[in-house]
């Protein structure tokens, strides 16, 4: 048997190592796993920093990424912003340790969450170059900038200044430069730095971000909105989902006095009613002290807890991108593919998850430019950070491969995996804490719940797009058929005509009997600052027609007065209804209007529906959805005009059974 002294040595052998020392050797968990990830990552732990405290100063981002080769292995970064800066007496420790930040326990969402990001990849390069790390950071009204020389002492977790300095910095009135170097590859492609930046233009529109690529080639992604995102709030957790240990931690450390105070101050929606329901339900009294609860009483809580409906979380602490600066995005950035259609974006409401709320956005795109016999590309986000790497093993990536596409119109092969063709789909997780897999923040957690609300979200946005493929489809058909028509018609028309002797006849009712259609067309024109809209109605049938059309409108922009039509319904400032007057049988019909106060790029798809007419009937719009609660429209269906009466010919216009047509005379 061993000895006690074998016990002791071993315990002798035992020691703690810092949070630094850790990571020094496990750089692999950060994402440092490979050359060309490393440099990357370098970038966006500069850049999310960047973004973070421009946003929180509500100051529109300016950032600047220059990328020089020292040699064949080593590069030299530099990230600058015009954010507020950073007080001297912070940046060693901002910069030089470890699980250092403000954001630990604050619930709201941001980029970081860990205080990892910055000072490991400046840990990174002091490792495999040798080199300190160099700050600049100028607060406002500052007379100078305080610029410091840092590395990291990783068995301390400790910065060490090598050099400080106060240096005019007179470009700039407030802002931070960093200045590391790291053993890397740059490249180009999906996994690049350019990519990167690119994706988080896209989710990022208010930020301008430029980029010097170690061959000086210069890239600017200009910022494609000058509207900030929504500020975030902090907030207490919610207790839907939370985890019991997570509830057993936050009893022993309340300074409530009873369930109830407890319940009602240190959870987010729970008023004290709730919280007396969820003592009720818990079989708690109210009165019970949260310190002195047993392992048996939390778990009754936690049951109570489940057992009580409780409102959902404010969105206040989310900063979602929103549906119409998604599309714009969008279009920033990817206008050299020119993609034909732009999904309405879909923002699905917040949920939560072990007691962090959550929400779900999804984009589409199609079309254009993109290759059409490859798999769709996937735009993940999470808190509006692109996630290049781990694409397999990231819920986002599930979803997408559990959701059939053959449904809306995409190629999926073998009913399941990701689709083929000339799409990309985005999709944004934002929340107060994202469930990564690792702490290089690369992949999100199979977490049930938002692989859920995932697929929901792609279902909707998929319904949009299968509408559209449908539409482009029936209109493709029956203007193939229409030119037949037109075509060939007369052609047979001019021939019969030649042969009896007669003249050719108007052939527009009988052009109208074959098509028996009513065809929608649209078009956007910008000019001087305003979107002129013209909708073009032709009565392809042998009826007259009476109906309304209705579209969707950014709120508060339609110009009344510019109307052709007075609109009959302008609902909540965004929703058009115009009643229109009969169309009689191959009568064309315009409507126009006017939008103000727009970019140029945020009005380019008119959603157009139809009321009071049977759809199958209708090219161009859509069947007028449910939920939109019209009111104030009269009318009926045009019931079909009285025929004008025949003249009787004097001769039938051939005689069936004598004469023998040739098409050649």
């Amino acid at each position: 048997m061993p000895s006690s002294s074998t016990a002791q040595k071993l315990a002798k052998g035992q020691k703690e190592i810092s949070v630094s020392e850790f990571f020094e050797k496990n750089r692999q968990i950060l994402g440092f796993d490979s050359p060309v990830k490393s440099l990357i990552m370098g970038v966006k732990e500069a850049v999310d920093n960047a973004l973070d405290a421009c946003e929180e100063a509500q100051i529109l981002p300016d950032i600047t990424v220059r990328i020089d080769k020292v040699d064949q292995r080593e590069y030299r970064v530099t990230v600058e912003d015009n954010g507020p800066g950073i007080v001297s007496t912070s940046m060693p420790n901002v910069f030089g340790r470890l699980l250092y930040g403000s954001r630990f326990h604050a619930v709201r969402q941001s980029r970081g969450q860990q205080g990892i990001g910055i000072s490991a990849t400046i840990m990174f390069g002091q490792i495999t170059t040798g080199k300190p790390a160099t700050a600049r950071s100028k607060v406002e009204g500052a007379e100078a900038a305080k610029e410091i020389d840092i590395i990291i002492d990783t068995k301390k977790n400790m910065p060490v200044l090598l050099r400080e300095d106060y240096i005019p910095w007179n470009e700039v009135p407030h802002g931070t430069r960093v200045t590391f170097y790291m053993n890397g590859r740059y490249v180009n492609g999906r996994q690049s730095v350019y990519e990167y930046l690119r994706q988080t233009a896209i989710v990022n529109p208010h930020a301008c971000i430029t980029f010097i690529d170690p061959d000086g080639k210069r890239y600017i992604f200009d910022r494609a909105t000058d509207q900030m995102p929504p500020r975030t709030r902090e907030i207490k957790p919610h207790p839907d989902g939370i985890e019991l240990g997570t509830l057993m931690n936050m009893l022993k450390a309340t300074k409530e006095r009873n369930l109830v105070k407890f319940l009602q101050n240190d959870f987010n929606r729970v008023s004290e009613r709730v919280a007396k329901e969820i003592c009720m339900a818990s079989n708690l009294p109210e009165t019970t002290r949260p310190t002195h609860m047993t392992l048996e009483s939390c778990k009754q809580l936690l049951e109570g807890i489940g057992k009580v409906k409780i409102m959902a979380p404010q969105v206040d602490c989310l900063s979602p991108i929103g549906d119409n600066l998604i599309r714009k995005g969008l279009k920033h950035v990817l206008e050299e593919v020119r993609p034909e259609f732009y999904a309405p974006p879909v923002t699905r409401d917040p949920k939560v998850h072990s007691g962090n709320p959550f929400l779900v956005e999804v984009g589409i795109v199609y079309g254009g430019g993109l290759p059409r016999d490859q798999q769709v590309q996937i735009y993940r986000f999470a808190n509006r950070v692109p996630l290049l790497y781990q694409q397999g093993a990231c819920v986002i990536t599930k979803a997408i491969e559990n959701t059939d596409w053959r449904r809306y119109g995409l190629e999926q092969r073998g009913g399941s995996g990701i689709p083929f063709g000339p799409a990309i789909i985005l999709v944004h997780v934002a929340s107060t804490k994202i469930p990564f897999t690792s702490e290089a923040k690369e992949a999100i957690s199979s977490i049930p719940n938002i692989q859920e609300e995932i697929q929901l979200a792609l279902k909707a946005c998929g319904r949009n797009l299968k509408t559209h493929l449908n539409k482009k489809e029936r209109k493709s058909k029956t203007r193939a058929k229409f030119e037949i028509v037109q075509e060939i018609v007369p052609l047979m028309a001019e021939k019969t005509a030649s042969i009896l002797g007669r003249s050719v006849p108007d052939l527009r009712g009988t052009i109208t009997k074959i098509m028996n259609v009513v065809w929608i067309d649209d078009e956007v024109a910008f000019e001087k600052g305003r979107h002129k809209v013209k909708v073009s109605i032709y009565n392809y049938t042998p009826k007259q027609q009476r109906f309304s059309i209705h579209t969707i409108v950014p709120n508060g922009c339609l110009e009344e007065k510019s109307c052709s039509l007075a609109p009959n319904e302008v609902k909540e400032g965004e929703k058009v209804s115009w009643e229109l007057p009969r169309i009689t049988s191959t009568e064309i019909y315009h409507l126009t209007y006017e939008l103000s106060g727009l970019d140029a790029d945020m009005y380019q798809d008119v959603e157009l529906y139809v009321s009071g007419i049977n759809p199958v009937d209708v090219m161009g719009a859509d069947p007028l959805p449910g939920d939109w609660d019209v009111e104030g429209l009269n009318f009926t269906e045009a019931e079909a005009e009285e025929p004008e009466a025949e003249e009787a010919d004097e001769e039938p216009d051939y005689d069936e059974s004598g004469e023998d047509l040739n098409d050649d005379q």
